[in-house]
């Protein structure tokens, strides 16, 4: 079943009844299989998704169900077998490497589980990474900087390096650096994946902070129960298929 939007799903949580949003993401008949024969792995199986600008959208399902791939495909990380992904109106899947590498610096944020921060730079200085490879110029690049450490809490934290701070001070570094480009789409896999409790709250605060304040729309992997209940709405995974639970 398409986990489609339309003018008869009930609001999100805390807005009133009106037109359906417009779609960040549009995706049809999404196909991505592993290796061939018997050892083949069939991560979808044509999955059809569409995802509203300005939601947070959780995507949970069993390890191995194709969390990941599915985020790859969205993200154009990968590349389906067959398929299409369209982001704002843009096809992804006929892009080339130019046009994608463009699509990150601008379009799109990505946040992972491991935080992939750079361990030798400061919070500061990871965080201004995208910036640095747009060229924006250092007045600008060091306000943003700023005001997207204090965002995340992290404001008198600037100049310590990641192996300095706590997971979760990491993550939201790495949040913040997600967000360094202004991109219109977070991507997130799972996120809260490595942190307590108490971290995977002050996580999944922030992911609704960035959809009200920064209009992100957010698409995250994740089994964390938390950050489901947090999500305007959640899709299962399973068999390869998307189906929708609704909002929540």
């Amino acid at each position: 079943m398409s986990a489609t939007h339309d003018a008869k799903t009930p609001a999100r949580r805390g807005s009133t009844p009106g037109p359906a949003p417009e779609t960040m993401i549009t995706a049809r008949g999404l196909v991505r299989t592993y290796g061939s024969g018997r050892t083949a792995v069939h991560a979808l199986r044509g999955v059809d998704l569409d995802v509203p600008r300005g939601e947070l959208v959780a995507v949970r399902g069993r390890s191995g169900a194709g969390k990941t791939t599915l985020l790859n495909l969205v993200g154009g990380l990968d590349r389906p077998d067959s398929g299409s992904v369209l982001l704002d109106g843009a096809e992804l899947t006929g892009m080339g490497e130019k046009q994608l590498s463009a699509l990150w610096r601008e379009r799109i944020g990505f946040v992972f589980q491991s935080f992939g921060l750079v361990p030798v730079l400061t919070a500061a200085e990871n965080v201004g990474v995208p910036l640095r490879l747009r060229r924006t110029p250092w007045r600008e690049r060091e306000e943003r900087v700023r005001l997207l450490l204090e965002m995340v809490g992290l404001g008198d934290h600037a100049e310590q390096r990641p192996g300095e701070l706590s997971g979760g001070q990491q993550q939201r570094v790495a949040v913040a650096r997600a967000l360094a480009n202004r991109p219109a789409l977070l991507i997130a896999d799972e996120p809260t994946g490595q942190l307590d409790a108490e971290t995977r709250a002050a996580v999944t605060e922030l992911l609704r902070a960035v959809v009200a304040g920064e209009g992100v729309t957010v698409l995250v992997a994740t089994h964390d129960d938390g950050l489901i209940a947090a999500a305007d709405r959640v899709l299962e995974l399973r068999d390869g298929l998307i189906t929708e639970e609704g909002p929540r």
